[in-house]
């Protein structure tokens, strides 16, 4: 599983720097009006405006329907029972490569979410803007416990409340590096993520 791990993240470098090239794209960034106006709202000390408002439902809605397809249907199950034993799966006689599928279709449609919703929020693009939300959406899956959705939401809220003291009391230039350090403790004294529990293999 480390190995596919470490290739799935060298073939995204290679494909980000690849089209990085002048001859496809351009590394620089490329900016794009926003499809509305923004309108600001106060309540009382919060400042929030409409974008945040449709990023927050949407990512509500979002994770609403994750958690029922998984947990609430055929193919929920299938994923869960594949991603803890892909063989035992087969014998069981379920299509594994159906389910694989399904679950890639499954993660491509919420990336590409959330890749709209980071470009309503910031309004230009370029080839690398995906390196740091990926990198911070997997720390936030370790810290919760990777397959759990209610531990991802979690791990997302410890990644973002640490970024805004950081960045309120010390700096933004070392906000990214204490996601890091988060993460290194968490790998030291509960690498199953806070929700995640250790299996004992007899």
């Amino acid at each position: 599983k480390i190995s596919l791990l470490i290739t799935a993240v060298g073939v995204s470098l290679f494909l980000e720097y690849t089209l990085s090239l002048n001859a496809f794209f351009s590394p620089n960034y490329i900016g794009f009006p926003r499809p509305f106006e923004i309108k600001n709202y106060e309540l009382g000390l919060i400042s929030i405006n409409n974008i945040h408002l449709i990023i927050f439902s949407v990512t509500i809605i979002s994770l609403i329907i994750l958690y029922l397809l998984i947990y609430k249907t055929k193919y929920g199950i299938a994923m869960r029972a594949a991603s803890h034993d892909l063989e035992i799966t087969r014998l069981m006689g379920i299509k594994t490569d159906s389910v694989i599928s399904f679950t890639f279709g499954i993660g491509g449609a919420l990336a590409g979410i959330g890749g709209l919703l980071y470009a309503m929020a910031y309004p230009q693009i370029n080839v690398f803007m995906g390196i740091m939300p990926g990198i911070k959406s997997f720390i936030a899956a370790v810290l919760g416990g990777i397959g759990i959705i209610h531990g991802a939401v979690l791990g997302g809220f410890i990644i973002g409340i640490s970024e805004v003291f950081v960045s309120a009391f010390l700096s933004s230039t070392f906000r990214d590096g204490v996601i890091f350090i988060i993460l290194f403790i968490f790998l030291l004294f509960r690498p199953n993520g806070i929700f995640g529990k250790s299996i004992e293999k007899v």
